[in-house]
């Protein structure tokens, strides 16, 4: 692959890690390798306790976190609620904050690695499918239906950035999902096919072309060609196109880095990547549906056409955090807590 496309698509289309990065929220430190915040150290009897949970999902282990309430006692019954991590992110880091916040209002959470990325199973690694993101929301629901103590008539979900267009998908046909929320949603396909905001439409179909050709490879020699990799210095960083990416990568890169997340991706996934769009009939949701989104964002600009276009919702309510970019959404602790209250507030209402 031509080295120029593959730094054009790295940039406008993924975020990457930074090597040498000093770590604020250490997951080192953490026994469950928690990046954020005030995370879950140990379980204690009374407070909000994380379990460690595997499953099948089409033959792919999945690994995924359950934070159950404070007192939780199995033989009760908690509403619950499904969360859909980033792009290349894990569920120690942003879906796991949200998971705990919300543990703490009540509800049983679940946070899972995508299949074939994180720690979960599946060959060849870091396959980047919507339908596999989508099944894997699904394959959530399916487990965290069947815990002890959730009331199953009662699940809600919430996607962050890619996980929430996603989510989006998803809860067009899985009604099982009686509310939704996305976070700084992020329309994966649209930024895939276009570039972020729209910074590559003259390149799609030499993109396209790429990609055809790496299927072509993996299905002849089994080689796998990825992109997604990216080692930049602060001043690469800081001299990086949109706000978004160069947040992320401090982030992912520095101060909420995790050796499960990684943003290379088979270039294969383009095949399907660019032909996605969260949006296509989005009116087939007829949840409510809430979608937060910060006001200084340069993704914002995703929410907003996902929200216009969602007729079908039940009820609908666009909110904004102000003064917040994307990434400061996952961690910046005024942020974070406008939103777990937002979230609080709908889902008390709708679940």
């Amino acid at each position: 692959m031509n080295r120029n496309i593959l730094k054009v698509t790295l940039l406008a289309a993924t975020l990457g890690l930074v090597s040498g990065a000093a770590f604020a929220e250490d997951y080192r430190q953490n026994p469950f390798t928690l990046t954020y915040k005030n995370a879950i150290t140990e379980n204690v009897v009374g407070k909000v306790n994380i379990h460690a949970v595997n499953y099948a999902l089409n033959g792919v282990n999945i690994v995924a976190n359950v934070y159950t309430p404070a007192n939780y006692d199995p033989s009760k019954q908690y509403p619950a609620i499904v969360v859909a991590h980033p792009n290349g992110g894990v569920k120690e880091q942003v879906a796991g904050l949200y998971a705990q916040r919300l543990a703490e209002m009540g509800y049983i959470t679940i946070a899972a690695d995508a299949a074939y990325q994180g720690g979960s199973g599946g060959e060849p690694r870091n396959i980047d499918k919507p339908s596999h993101r989508i099944e894997d929301i699904h394959g959530m629901a399916d487990f965290i239906s069947q815990y002890p103590g959730v009331d199953a008539t009662e699940l809600g979900l919430l996607g962050i950035c890619g996980g929430g267009g996603y989510s989006l998908k998803a809860a067009q046909t899985d009604k099982r999902f009686k509310s939704v929320a996305t976070l700084s949603m992020f329309n994966s396909g649209l930024v895939r096919r276009n570039g972020y905001v729209n910074s590559q439409t003259d390149t799609i179909q030499e993109r396209l072309k790429q990609a055809s050709e790496a299927r072509a490879l993996e299905a002849s020699s089994g080689e796998i060609r990825y992109t997604g990799d990216a080692q930049l210095t602060d001043e690469q960083i800081a001299k990086l196109p949109f706000e978004l990416y160069r947040e992320g990568f401090i982030y992912y890169g520095k101060t909420h880095a995790h050796p499960n997340s990684t943003f290379r991706y088979t270039v294969s996934s383009l095949l399907e990547l660019m032909s996605f769009d969260a949006t296509n009939n989005i009116d087939l949701i007829n949840q409510p549906l809430l979608m937060i989104a910060g006001s200084k964002a340069d993704s914002l600009y995703m929410t907003q056409d996902a929200f216009i276009k969602a007729s079908g919702a039940d009820s609908k309510e666009l909110f904004l955090i102000d003064g917040a970019t994307h990434i400061q959404t996952y961690w910046n602790p005024e942020y974070v807590d406008k939103a777990v209250s937002k979230l609080t507030e709908f889902y008390g209402k709708n679940l």
